[in-house]
């Protein structure tokens, strides 16, 4: 394999880091510098591939059009949403992500924190924890029984939490922006009105302009007072605000949340609030799965510095061989 010079983004894994060092590419350890884009100026010219890993700062056109000689991006993670792919796809450069590696242990982590808001199992533990048994048995909860659930994108990982939860019971409906072909479950047009219908509203679409803030005020009041709300996808897509005034309010009854607009920096006020399940963004984070998705990172670097092309190209920039 030819010389195949990588920046690498932020601090990674030291698994992510070891299959780096195996595989032959050649590596600019940027984030070891104090400022880690400004430090990358000197060797710009020569890089040809970014490994990007947790983005404090967005991938965008002003980010990486200095970057003459940039050929791919190999993203840790199914989302990508700090990178601009459109942008990339317009000038020749391949995005690649993580997906279906990370499936089922998303799924079983919705649904961990599903079971968790529901049967408030935090709130139980600490309870204990406390020695307040002995006074009182715990306040009775409501019940996962006879609820339905909205799924809001029903993509690889939706269809992983749907199956899981059909195991519990439940009936499914979903949004996304057009109806999927092979499945039965109902389907509706607006997050609104899905929103009306369902018990329970689990966010798992990607993060995007469209999506921004889209679960908001009228999203909460249509899922109503005895509505629990899940987000495994993205922050950006909830009205924060909106989501805490409705917790204080009583106006859906409780929240499992994962992710939040500005980590790790989560609203202090979600703490305070005793309906709230709160996750530091772990959807993913078990031993074997990150180990699959450092070592596809990996893969997809090299897979396309031999000359083979990307393994998971995003769909803003496929891969056309190149036919001689």
């Amino acid at each position: 394999m030819e010389k195949f010079e990588v920046a690498i983004l932020d601090r990674p894994s030291s698994f992510l880091m070891s299959y780096a060092e195996e595989s032959g590419l050649h590596l600019y350890k940027i984030y070891e510098a104090e400022d880690k884009f400004s430090a990358l100026s000197a060797v710009r010219d020569k890089i040809r591939a970014i490994l990007s890993y947790n983005l404090a700062k967005p991938l965008d056109e002003n980010f990486l059009k200095p970057f003459r000689n940039l050929e791919i991006i190999a993203h840790h993670g199914v989302g990508y949403d700090a990178i601009d792919a459109t942008w990339c796809g317009q000038n020749n450069i391949i995005v690649t992500h993580t997906p279906d590696v990370l499936n089922d242990e998303v799924a079983d982590l919705a649904m961990g924190l599903l079971l968790a808001t529901v049967r408030q199992l935090p709130q139980a533990d600490a309870y204990l924890r406390a020695g307040k048994w002995q006074q009182a048995s715990f306040p009775l909860t409501t019940s996962l029984q006879g609820r339905r659930l909205g799924i809001f994108g029903l993509g690889r990982i939706g269809k992983a939490i749907a199956k899981r939860a059909e195991s519990f019971g439940l009936s499914i409906a979903y949004h996304n922006r057009k109806p999927v072909t092979d499945c039965s479950y109902a389907y509706y047009s607006s997050l609104i009105e899905l929103a009306s219908v369902s018990d329970i509203l689990l966010l798992i679409a990607p993060g995007t302009a469209q999506t921004y803030q889209i679960a908001n005020a009228e999203v909460f009041e249509a899922l109503g007072s005895n509505g629990i709300f899940i987000n495994v996808a993205r922050g950006s897509l909830v009205d924060e605000s909106a989501l805490i005034k409705a917790l204080k309010e009583g106006t859906i009854l409780a929240a499992g949340l994962d992710v939040y607009e500005n980590e790790p920096n989560s609203n202090p006020n979600f703490v305070n609030l005793s309906n709230t399940v709160l996750l530091p963004h772990v959807g993913s984070a078990s031993l074997p799965t990150r180990q699959a998705m450092a070592r596809l990172v990996v893969d997809n670097l090299k897979s396309y510095a031999l000359g083979n092309g990307p393994l998971t190209p995003v769909p803003e920039t496929p891969w056309l061989r190149k036919v001689v």
